[in-house]
């Protein structure tokens, strides 16, 4: 079958497809048409509902017409037009019936659209329609659907990952820009790691799951597919925020986590590395973590135990009653609708008792406990994204063992309140994909991004089923954060200099770039040997502009930045030259006072100028 819809174009990345748009050389229109071609056209039951296509070439050619009319500025107010996105079919899209793999399940179309979705489209992107998935999303192949199993579009007798499978089958084949998916247990990264694209399965709380029909409310997440990290990220920085409407809902607090050098960079491993005797997958996670050091990572053992137990309180513990109260009703009242392995499952979710819940409770709150502990040792977790790959006939011959299999790595991650990042990792022997998962605490999930847009260049640098060329890493817009404070930095803490890695440890981002009012001079504290630069108001007379930066942090972070200003550096007002102030680095006087090394730099107009001049060293 012929690969078509936004690869017609030749722009299957963002970039790629809103130059085109830009152009001229291609419209939402044209896009939009040869999406609903490939939808139509798709061998494999990817699809359960379409938008019909007159609201959508509307859509284009409204699109269209701001285009023409605003150029570049209709890109920057929104900034995933023409993007033509999958909607996984347990999250609601206006006029369409949400089915959750279950024919009979939905009355009537939803008259709204879920939270997330609204938001992207309120950013020109446009939902084509809802894709197939394990039945209530209760699964991680792929197959427990009664619109058929979608394989894996590498190798067919394969299975894609569930419960996500459409949507990441849509992504890989370039049938559209990005995908929704869930992730309760692993929906959101299993699928990617088998079609070799990227799954984002954000922090709990920081999508919105209002108009998404719950597996486990508490755990539930809306995930993002997308051919790379990056773009995946600048789905999440539109679809994320707080909703009142969603009682689980939650604002954002950017975790501390240092990803600008990947050789300062401690990434911890589970010890023992379990992959069921896939010896092919074994081996590309080996060579995965062969690549991770050969770039400077430190890689840590880590203690698997406590992870491996929340992973199977998941299923073997009283949660599974949370699938039971959003659809074990309709199970036992319509089982000739239900795929029998869901149904057995969900309806399995009415004997625990109240009491068994309390008790697993207390038991996760002290793997908790060993989990965040984990943290002080290592940055982040570096795990296969699954342990084996199935074939559909040996999940035709067992439907549980290798369903229960593939959430090894995947199960705990809710359950402890962490963040991660499936990316694609060298391939098997075989020629099936090794997708590996980056995970952190929760809010690190712009670290993550970062860090595997990083890592992905080097693991695999190409993406979907198409094996679309990764460009060089981008650098990824930053979190916006709900309280921030700004700092200007006046030295090594500018961007790419020594210590501004404080600034990205914190999430912080550049705000603007710009030069003080002409009344200060600069220093070096420390001579010759340039780590310490001081900034003194001195007064017009004296003074001179001197170059620095504005950045912008979480105000949660400033406690924790400020306990690296050490005297005579201290935290103070600096007056910038368009007649504004901020917070930012200042020296005390007895910094320059007689008979300390600290020389006067400020004919050299800034820090950088000041390490320019400086002889290099061999």
């Amino acid at each position: 079958m012929a690969i078509r819809s936004i690869r017609s174009v030749g722009a299957l990345s963002f970039d790629a497809l809103r130059a085109s748009l830009a152009s001229g050389t291609a419209s939402v229109r044209g896009v939009v048409t040869s999406v609903l071609r490939e939808a139509q056209d798709c061998a494999a039951p990817v699809w359960i509902g379409l938008v019909p296509a007159e609201r959508l070439l509307a859509q284009a050619d409204a699109l269209d017409a701001r285009i023409r009319a605003e150029g570049a500025a209709a890109f920057e107010a929104l900034p995933l037009l023409g993007l033509p996105f999958a909607v996984k079919d347990n999250i609601d899209v206006e006029g369409l019936l949400t089915t959750a793999g279950c024919p009979g399940f939905a009355a009537a179309p939803a008259t709204r659209n879920a939270t997330v979705v609204q938001r992207l489209l309120d950013a020109g992107a446009i939902a084509i329609g809802k894709t197939n998935l394990d039945q209530f999303a209760t699964g991680l192949v792929g197959t427990r659907s009664p619109y058929g199993a979608v394989p894996n579009p590498f190798n067919a007798a394969h299975v894609s990952g569930g419960s996500s499978s459409g949507s990441a089958y849509a992504v890989s084949t370039g049938q559209v820009a990005f995908a929704l998916g869930t992730d309760t247990a692993g929906s959101g990264r299993v699928p990617a790691g088998f079609c070799n694209i990227s799954g984002l399965k954000p922090t709990k709380g920081w999508f919105s799951a209002h108009g998404v029909l719950p597996a486990c409310r508490s755990l539930d997440c809306v995930s993002v597919f997308a051919l790379s990290p990056e773009d995946a990220w600048q789905v999440a920085l539109v679809a994320a925020g707080p909703d009142a409407r969603d009682a689980f809902s939650r604002t954002a607090v950017p975790a501390r986590l240092r990803v600008d050098a990947l050789s300062a960079l401690r990434i911890g491993v589970p010890q023992p590395l379990e992959f069921h005797g896939d010896a092919l997958a074994e081996q590309a996670f080996a060579e995965a973590l062969a690549k991770v050091e050969q770039l400077g990572c430190r890689i840590t053992r880590v203690p698997f135990e406590p992870l491996a137990r929340a992973a199977q309180l998941l299923y073997q513990g009283p949660w599974v009653a949370e699938r039971y109260a959003a659809v074990g009703a309709y199970l036992a009242q319509h089982p000739a609708g239900a795929d029998p392995t869901v149904s057995q499952i969900v309806l399995g979710g009415a004997t625990p008792l109240a009491h068994e819940l309390f008790a697993a409770e207390y038991e996760l709150r002290a793997l908790q406990a060993r989990a965040d502990a984990m943290w002080a040792d290592v940055d982040v977790l570096l795990v296969p994204t699954a342990p084996t790959h199935p074939t559909m006939a040996a999940v035709a011959a067992d439907p549980l063992a290798p369903n229960r299999q593939l959430g090894h790595y995947t199960n705990f991650v809710n359950l402890l309140d962490m963040a991660a990042h499936a990316l694609p990792g060298p391939f098997r022997a075989d020629g099936l994909p090794a997708g590996v998962t980056l995970i952190g605490p929760a809010f690190s999930d712009f670290a993550l991004a970062q860090l595997a847009a990083m890592l992905v260049r080097t693991l695999q640098p190409t993406a979907g089923v198409m094996r679309m060329p990764l460009g060089p890493a981008p650098v990824l817009k930053a979190l916006p954060t709900a309280a921030p404070v700004r700092i200007v930095a006046v030295g090594a803490h500018m961007s790419g200099l020594a210590f501004n890695w404080q600034l990205q440890e914190r999430a912080a981002r550049l705000v603007r770039r710009a030069h003080t009012a002409p009344v200060y001079r600069l220093y070096s504290l420390t001579g010759q040997k340039p780590t310490r630069p001081g900034l003194m108001h001195v007064g017009a007379a004296e003074g001179a502009a001197i170059e620095v930066e504005v950045w912008e942090m979480d105000s949660a972070h400033v406690g924790s930045f400020m306990a690296y200003v050490a005297a005579p550096l201290a935290i103070g007002t600096v007056e910038l030259a368009d007649g504004t102030s901020e917070r930012g680095f200042v020296c005390e006087p007895r910094g320059v006072a007689p008979g300390t090394p600290a020389i006067d730099i400020t004919r050299f107009g800034g820090w950088r100028g000041f390490l320019a001049s400086l002889p290099r060293t061999a």
